[in-house]
């Protein structure tokens, strides 16, 4: 276990804000780390795009069944995460403004969150069955599928970042960001650290 990971799995809290940045940074922290899942997503979902035409182009290779094992663990885990972070510390806030336009964002980003599982239940079977080198889905209901995804995916973080995220930071009081992102780290370290076992 990594001492990041054991000071964040600490059951004192002194420990772990002292082994956070700075508490002026928890702003920062907390939405530059929100917008890195969104680059490291679009780098996926142009993976996921690239999956397909490999399946088309090459078949099952070895490196073909590999990337879509990472691609799988991926949205499985990380997407799954990101969505989570959102929900329980950006969403919140844009539900209860008084600004029926940002209450109405928020609705739609929830709603969306819901359709792309909804999407990605019909991916990930097709893609774990090309990572244990079966070929028995539809390669065309798969590309189509993933067209559908990655429309969807891009709308939304365009609409997050240009609306949600800004709108949240005036919204959020900047005492509560630190636990928020204290949050989200712990959570992960006890992923990281069950994973480990």
């Amino acid at each position: 276990m990594t001492t990041q990971v054991a000071t964040l799995l600490s059951p004192d809290p002194h420990a772990v804000l002292d082994a956070s940045h700075h508490p002026g940074d928890a702003e920062v922290g907390l939405f530059t780390f929100l917008d890195h899942s969104h680059q490291e997503m679009q780098r996926m979902l142009a993976s996921l795009r690239e999956l397909v035409r490999a399946i088309d182009a090459d078949g099952l290779t070895p490196a073909v069944r590999a990337r879509a094992r990472e691609i799988l663990a991926w949205f499985n885990t990380q997407a799954r995460q990101h969505h989570l972070d959102e929900e329980r510390h950006v969403f919140p806030a844009l539900l209860a403004s008084p600004d029926a336009e940002v209450s109405a964002v928020a609705q739609r980003l929830v709603q969306d969150h819901g359709w792309l599982e909804e999407d990605w239940i019909e991916i990930a079977p097709a893609l774990a069955s090309a990572a244990d080198g079966y070929q028995w889905f539809d390669l065309d209901v798969l590309r189509h599928s993933v067209e559908v995804f990655d429309q969807l995916y891009v709308d939304h973080i365009l609409l997050e970042e240009s609306l949600a995220y800004p709108e949240a930071r005036a919204l959020i009081p900047a005492s509560d960001l630190q636990a928020m992102g204290l949050e989200m780290a712990r959570r992960r370290a006890l992923r990281e650290h069950a994973g480990n076992r």
